[in-house]
């Protein structure tokens, strides 16, 4: 399809209401339009800053019933003056008029509830950030700890060990080159409970080496475990473990 005027598509753009087809045609366009670039910037900061307005949620059916409404309004025609705008208007009644203006403040919602849709994806994307920062700072934590002890064993060609911190009740899983689980399949993590497994966590199955804050507290488990489990992880182990490391002492 070949776009008329590109030009006017920056605000649909910005609010990704654009079809595949004619977003791919107005990236390209993109790309050599300054003018364009900005304005869609623009629009993005627009939006951002709308939805850190307070907002109340829009009725799921006032969408369809303004549309229904919308294509009932008679357009007027081009060269129309004033007063035969006032004429036309009263004879064809407040209804019409009522609806146009409907019309906009469903726009107006429609983009609002889009940048508030991009506000709680940045929210999101900020609070996962937060979240692997802390992850990050416990697992540091632990490896450094003065109390810590770790353990080591061979897997399948790699190594794995643990590490605990009675002070912090934490341990960390520390992987080297252990060879990648079956397609389909992942890593889980446990700590054996007096023969009693629990869940701990998952590694990631993409990378050889890697380092694991398990989750939950250590509470005085005896023992990790590794098992083959399906992607998502098991309740349960469902396969025998792949090494199992008694608690460093």
């Amino acid at each position: 399809m070949t776009m008329t005027d590109p030009h006017t598509l920056t605000g649909a753009y910005a609010l990704h209401a654009l079809p595949d087809d004619e977003r791919a045609d107005f990236e390209r366009h993109l790309s050599g339009c300054p003018s364009c670039a900005r304005e869609v910037e623009e629009f993005e900061a627009a939006a951002a800053r709308l939805a850190l307005a307070a907002s109340v949620p829009v009725r799921p059916a006032m969408r369809d019933e303004v549309l229904h409404r919308v294509g009932s309004v008679r357009q007027l025609t081009p060269g129309t003056t004033p007063v035969e705008r006032v004429r036309r208007s009263k004879a064809l009644g407040a209804g019409p008029a009522r609806w146009a203006l409907a019309a906009c403040v469903a726009a107006a919602a429609v983009f609002g509830g889009t940048a508030v849709w991009q506000y709680d994806r940045a929210q999101d994307a900020q609070q996962r950030a937060a979240q692997a920062e802390r992850q990050a700072s416990d697992l540091a934590g632990v490896l450094a700890a003065p109390d810590a002890k770790s353990r080591t064993v061979r897997v399948a060609g790699g190594t794995g060990t643990v590490v605990v911190s009675a002070q912090r009740d934490r341990a960390v899983f520390v992987s080297s080159r252990m060879p990648e689980p079956p397609k389909g399949k992942v890593y889980q993590l446990w700590f054996d409970d007096g023969g009693t497994m629990r869940d701990a966590g998952l590694m990631d199955p993409a990378r050889a080496s890697q380092s694991v804050l398990m989750k939950g507290t250590v509470d005085g488990a005896s023992g990790v475990g590794v098992t083959v489990e399906p992607a998502g992880g098991s309740a349960k182990p469902t396969s025998a473990p792949v090494t199992v490391l008694s608690m460093p002492s």
